[in-house]
């Protein structure tokens, strides 16, 4: 069995988990948490918090965003729910936007028709680490006076012109789930880019509390000072982290050289008209977070998961549009026509991708995929 995804594991993790359980500081912000954070703060040359999950981060953007009852949030279809949850948890209404074809990410063209008196963010997803147009939603943003939050779950070490994908925005969102390139099983961060934000982010994460500050020594007790919630990670979840980070370039390079082996391996598909893939603009520097293929329709890509099953490979497809959910049409509506989003997302199917996949396991997937097709095989 060739499974969709196995976390990475660089050989250190149970070492650093060992040395993390004899340190007695296994709750949050113990010695891994800060060097994990102080890693992030140096990468990203901006404030970052480690948080349980980029669910977790999302929902401090929101509150930072300050959304309440009645606000609007732009947002594509295509996206996990997360990129939903922590805005309708605010009491926000959603207002969804198709998504451009070539990418599957939200497409910059609409948005702006999107907007109204009552929006007050934009959410953006960086689908398979591959960027949104940012100078674009920047500049609408900027002329509607909205915020814009990242949700770069799939993005660590992506980058957009040079940029990091998450430092972009308002805030940046990471996942370090254990499908992520970098993993601590369940994870996140959030990317504090309004330097004015940072301490009330730090108070939120702490329950409301200025116990940061007590930790590092500014102030001689800690109290409640506004509302939060529990967003710190546990110290085990960021000793596992840490040593991927130590590997994070080589990770990264590893996953780019992967995907850039299918483009290859399967690009009579793309010239017969087959399949299609995701494009790469100039300005993007993905991550090799995923590689997937686009079939003709629903139908054959049905097929093409079963025979790969058959085969003893996972291959899955991935989101269901929000838009068409119970919850999306609760909370949301869809603003402008749905050319892409429902179409695109029930042709797409992604293929194994993890660090430490073998070159024997990516050929015989290789090869099954172009046998489904009819390329050096029998259809």
């Amino acid at each position: 069995m060739i499974p969709f995804n196995i976390p990475p594991l660089t050989g250190k993790e149970p070492e650093y988990v060992q040395k993390a359980i004899a340190s007695r500081k296994i709750c949050g912000d113990g010695e891994f948490c800060l060097k994990c954070t102080k890693w992030f703060a140096d990468t990203y040359e901006t404030p970052v918090l480690l948080t349980p999950s980029c669910t977790h981060a999302l929902e401090m953007a929101a509150i930072l965003c300050g959304i309440k009852e009645g606000d609007e949030v732009i947002l594509p279809s295509y996206t996990f729910a997360s990129t939903a949850d922590a805005f309708v948890m605010r009491g926000a209404r959603l207002v969804f936007v198709d998504i451009r074809p070539d990418t599957m990410n939200i497409d910059e063209t609409l948005i702006e028709e999107a907007v109204t008196s009552e929006t007050k963010a934009i959410a953006v997803m960086h689908y398979g680490g591959v960027a949104c147009e940012m100078e674009k939603i920047n500049d609408i943003t900027h002329r509607h006076g909205l915020y814009v939050v990242e949700d770069s779950a799939q993005c660590a070490m992506a980058r957009y012109k040079g940029r990091l994908l998450g430092t972009l925005g308002d805030y940046g969102c990471l996942s370090f789930h254990e499908t992520k390139n970098f993993s601590m099983g369940e994870g996140g961060a959030i990317i504090i880019n309004r330097a004015d934000d940072l301490e009330r982010a730090e108070i939120i994460r702490e329950k409301g509390t200025d116990r940061s500050r007590f930790y590092r020594g500014q102030i001689d007790k800690y109290t409640w000072r506004d509302a939060g919630s529990s967003y710190l990670p546990n110290e085990f979840g960021c000793a596992y982290l840490y040593a991927q980070l130590e590997l994070a370039e080589k990770i990264t390079a590893e996953r780019v050289r992967l995907a850039d082996t299918y483009r290859e391996r399967l690009s009579e598909l793309e010239k017969r008209g087959d399949a299609e893939f995701q494009r790469i603009p100039g300005y993007c520097e993905p991550n090799g977070h995923l590689f997937y293929i686009k079939t003709e329709n629903l139908e054959v890509r049905t097929r093409l998961i079963a025979f790969l099953r058959d085969k003893g490979i996972i291959a899955p497809f991935h989101y269901v549009p929000l838009h068409s959910a119970p919850a999306g049409q609760k909370y949301g509506r869809f603003s402008g026509e749905d050319r892409y989003t429902t179409r695109e997302s029930s042709r797409l199917v992604r293929l194994p991708m993890y660090y430490g996949l073998t070159e024997s396991d990516q050929s015989f997937v290789c090869e099954c995929v172009n046998e489904f097709f009819g390329i050096g095989g029998t259809k």
